[in-house]
């Protein structure tokens, strides 16, 4: 069995004071990806930065504060790369993948982008350049015998079953058409060849959604999106058993604005 869980921890400093060590300890996972770590480790507290059990890997930004993302496993990679080959964003705190036997995990942050600015602009840059680099890595584990398994929060909705409110956000970044036709492309099996494995698990539903503004009501009436995903290869997502939200039981005990995404694979 494998069990991989991914989490834009909105924050570890502050998800370390509300739950996040708590959950941790407590989690069967074998694998676990955060997104938007906003930190270096050298200022996290150490049961959150560097956790007993744990073998740990930051990627932070160069911009001091902002998005970061790490990978924490049971046990040890055979080896750990950041970036993906990307002058603009290598550096961003964006992405970072690790070799475990006979898979690939890999972490991955993508800008969130707001329309007419230039944060749209950065996102379609990104998701210009790391299509080409997703394809490579399936072909590249392919070659290898290697499944993949890219977690982390996509900042795109794909369908409308993935938004509470998508008539309502039909021009909001992270449910334009062309974002949702690039996300298309990864999960072509012609062109990208990844495969949304909660939704393979779950095709009928609407949601069930990962992340919920902290405006408003939005967790206790549920109207939130679908955008932590986990993207993998066809023949990994054939060996996925259950795929849940952890969502929490309120509001109150929620320790980031998205909730952890955990899939476990029967290798």
């Amino acid at each position: 069995m494998l069990t991989v869980t991914t989490v834009n921890v909105n924050g570890l400093r502050a998800a370390a004071k509300k739950g996040f060590v708590e959950w941790l300890a407590g989690t069967s996972a074998d694998a676990v990806c955060l997104q938007e770590v906003r930190a270096e480790e050298a200022q996290l507290p150490a049961e959150a930065g560097a956790p007993e059990g744990w073998y740990v890997t930051h990627a932070p930004a160069a911009a001091k504060g902002r998005a970061g993302v790490s990978l924490y496993t049971r046990r040890e990679p055979d080896a750990v790369r950041v970036g993906f080959g990307s002058d603009e964003f290598d550096g961003t705190g964006r992405y970072i993948e690790a070799d475990l036997p006979g898979v690939t995990v890999a972490s991955l942050y993508l800008p969130s982008g707001e329309v007419g600015t230039e944060r749209q602009d950065e996102k379609i840059r990104f998701m210009a350049e790391f299509l080409p680099y997703l394809k490579g890595l399936r072909e590249r584990a392919a070659a290898d015998g290697r499944e993949v398994v890219v977690c982390g929060d996509w900042n795109i909705a794909h369908q409308e079953a993935d938004l509470k409110n998508w008539k309502a956000n039909q021009k909001s970044s992270g449910f334009l058409p062309e974002e949702r036709a690039w996300l298309g492309r990864v999960l072509d099996e012609g062109d990208g060849g990844y495969v949304d494995v909660f939704r393979a698990l779950h095709p009928d539903q609407d949601g069930p959604y990962s992340w919920w503004s902290y405006r408003g009501r939005a967790f206790d009436n549920d109207s939130g999106w679908r955008i932590d995903y986990q993207m993998v290869t066809p023949g990994l997502a054939a060996k996925a058993v259950k795929a849940e939200v952890e969502r929490a039981a309120t509001h109150a005990e929620r320790w980031s604005d998205h909730a952890p995404v955990t899939v476990v694979y029967e290798l």
